[in-house]
């Protein structure tokens, strides 16, 4: 079967480019008389990521065959040699999850069930090998329910074993593997076993206590391990000269500090980078000298205006360059071939943000690259550098149309203590005055809200009429130390005023009609949703409250009949210093919990929940709903039982976001 055109596996495999040629990435035709169809948004990918072989010799995808619904994700490998694509495995009960290429002829999986929600999950993801031909298949630890997998003799490892997030040195059948192992709900340690792949046997490796992280050095040896007792973190290095474990740093594993830094990756020379602040607002890439144990004096990266996220891009030999977000993602090389590369496919994709995935040890003249922009889902090419030809290999969203999507800007505002605020906007296409609104506030919250993307909720909201703001409030991260620490315990203070401000800015600039505006949000977003109604009334016409917090101090008390994941060290040693410490800061807590409050909401309601939500139970729903009743009779509560923390389900999103489109039709809508 040939790869182009790639249709044999999917028409999923077909995407956005104008051909595989130099042609680039095009809008499709603005004039598009119908909406896009909710489903278009909310099913999941088409197309899930794809991964070369160390060599470039192979292309490894993850695929979901057309042919019918419920057919399941599986893992193809197309040989770039001849152009010929196999299916090495498939299941049908479950679906492919995470990849990894052992060496380059073998690869390691697991699998999930992208067809339940997580409170119907009875297994572990289990562990599997298999050859890039798909030949000698291996199951190499237990999935918990074992589902059609048929049994074999040979002694497998535990359910509790899992792939670890590192690819190793890849030129052998072996590779590491966590082995998480529990005390009551909670990770006790994590232990790391080396499995060979081909006979499944694992050698657990010595730790130096109870840890929690493990880094492998630039051989794809185990070299750093990270242990956390209590609220202190202790960084162990593995030293190659007497083979035993000693202490290089050791910090507040909750609040950090200026010595504080997270272990990134080992260089080809050897050399550690880590991420750190040392003493600055931003974060930065660093080195950090194993034999002074001192982090180096300069960075080697600072990205302006963000804290620095991302990762090393290398092969066998040297640092070619380093994958960060700041507005977007984005590259820096430090090797020139790879700028000129580059440029070539930048000048030949021009729409796109293109990230460039080069082989470990290239003997092909193939890269993989991942296009995407505002308006188009990630996508994925490859491309022949001596042709300088592309070979379209899939999109995750394969029914969106670029040209009916809406731009998206990075813009800021004053909050009313003169704090800058960074803020994203987008507006329907070919609008931009009087527009219902919708303030998207982001969960966490002292996580980074978004980048520039194409984002399905979003755009949804867009295509249907609303603008949507989504401001990155203090407390946000990604932004600088100052304006994260801003935000400690000013849950429904300060950072409830920044949503306000945000929404007063949208309606001076012309954007927002102050007379339709809606505030929604998932988990924290839930939260600030409850208290943005509560707060300021005059502001919000209705909100939609998905996963919310309604009780601070329910997330330290929790209830009999429902469990959270929340550990007992997060409440003792961090949640105080960023939520309120619920002895101490028992009147602010009270003064900003809307379960305490629900008396005064009076607009437009809607609320929903998982019932297998174990970050915010679903009695936090339950109380508030039970709370609001005899007040509000414009409430509508929706609850998915077999749902977590987030809706994993289609079938949930698409009924869940139908809700929305007609409560905002009702209350909120275009005129």
């Amino acid at each position: 079967m040939k790869l182009s055109p790639p249709s044999g596996l999917r028409a999923a495999v077909m995407f956005l480019c104008a051909s595989a040629s130099n042609a680039g990435l095009a809008e499709a035709p603005v004039a598009v008389p119908a909406l896009p169809p909710l489903s278009a948004f909310f099913d999941n990918p088409v197309f899930s990521g794809a991964l070369l072989s160390p060599s470039g010799t192979y292309l490894a995808a993850k695929v979901t065959p057309a042919a019918a619904a419920g057919t399941r994700e599986r893992l193809a490998v197309i040989d770039l040699s001849n152009n010929t694509i196999k299916v090495v495995a498939q299941f049908p009960d479950a679906d492919i999850d995470n990849v990894q290429w052992v060496n380059d002829r073998r690869l390691a999986f697991n699998v999930s069930d992208n067809a339940i929600a997580p409170g119907d999950v009875r297994y572990a993801p289990g562990l599997y090998a298999i050859n890039a031909d798909g030949s000698e298949f291996r199951r190499l630890a237990y999935r918990g329910a074992d589902g059609n997998i048929s049994n074999t003799s040979r002694a497998l490892l535990p359910w509790h074993t899992y792939m670890l997030d590192q690819p190793g040195s890849q030129d052998s059948d072996a590779i590491y593997v966590r082995n998480v192992q529990f005390h009551n709900d909670d990770i006790e340690y994590t232990s790391l076993v080396k499995l060979d792949t081909v006979s499944g046997r694992g050698t657990p490796v010595p730790r130096p206590g109870a840890t929690d992280e493990w880094l492998l050095d630039q051989h794809g040896v185990p070299r750093i391990a990270t242990v956390i007792v209590k609220d202190q973190e202790t960084i162990h290095y593995l030293d190659p000269a007497s083979g035993q474990w000693r202490v290089i740093a050791s910090f507040n594993a909750y609040h950090g500090g200026k010595e504080a830094f997270t272990p990134l990756a080992f260089g080809p020379d050897g050399k550690l980078y880590v991420t750190a602040r040392a003493g600055k607002d931003k974060r930065g890439l660093y080195t950090f000298d194993l034999l002074s144990n001192k982090l180096s004096a300069a960075p080697l990266l600072m990205v302006e205006g963000y804290d620095f996220s991302g990762k090393l891009i290398m092969d066998r030999h040297q640092l070619l360059g380093v994958r960060y977000e700041g507005e977007n993602e984005d590259t820096v090389w430090f090797d020139p071939a790879m700028q000129a590369l580059q440029a070539e496919i930048d000048a030949l994709l021009p729409s796109t943000v293109n990230l460039i995935s080069p082989p470990l040890a290239a003997q092909t003249p193939w890269v993989l690259v991942e296009a995407y922009s505002d308006v188009q889902p990630r996508a994925f090419l490859l491309y022949q550098r001596e042709k300088k030809k592309f070979n379209p290999v899939g999109t995750s969203y394969d029914r969106i149309e670029p040209g009916q999507m809406a731009r998206v800007k990075l813009l800021h505002y004053k909050a009313r203590d003169g704090r800058d605020i960074p803020v994203w906007l987008t507006l329907p296409k070919g609008q931009d005055r009087k527009l219902p609104m919708v303030v998207l506030v982001h969960g966490g919250p002292f996580v980074r809200g978004r980048s520039w993307r194409w984002d399905p909720e979003a755009q949804f909201l867009a295509s249907r009429g609303y603008a949507v703001l989504e401001p990155e409030f203090r407390g946000s991260a990604g932004f600088g130390w100052d304006h994260q620490r801003a935000g400690l315990k000013q849950l429904g203070l300060s950072m409830q005023d920044d949503l306000a401000d945000g929404t007063r800015w949208a309606v001076a600039q012309g954007y927002a009609d102050p007379a339709r505006v809606c505030i929604a949000g998932a988990s924290y977003g839930g939260y600030a949703t409850l208290m943005g109604l509560i707060k300021d009334p005059e502001l919000y016409r209705c909100g939609i409250d998905w996963l919310g917090v309604t009780d601070i101090p329910l997330l330290y008390t929790g209830s009999w009949r429902y469990t959270s994941d929340l550990s007992d060290d997060t409440k003792r040693y961090s949640m105080p210093a960023t939520f309120g410490d619920p002895v101490k800061d028992a009147a602010q807590l009270k003064a900003t919990s809307p379960l305490l409050l629900a008396d005064k909401l009076k607009q437009p309601l809607l609320m929903a929940y998982g019932g297998a939500d174990e970050r915010v139970p679903l009695h936090h729903g339950i109380k508030f709903r039970d709370a609001i009743r005899p007040y509000n009779k414009q409430v509508e509560w929706v609850e998915y039982p077999e749902e977590g923390h987030g809706w994993s389900l289609p079938a949930t999103r698409i009924d869940f976001w139908s809700r929305v489109e007609k409560f905002l039709a009702r209350y909120n809508g275009p005129q």
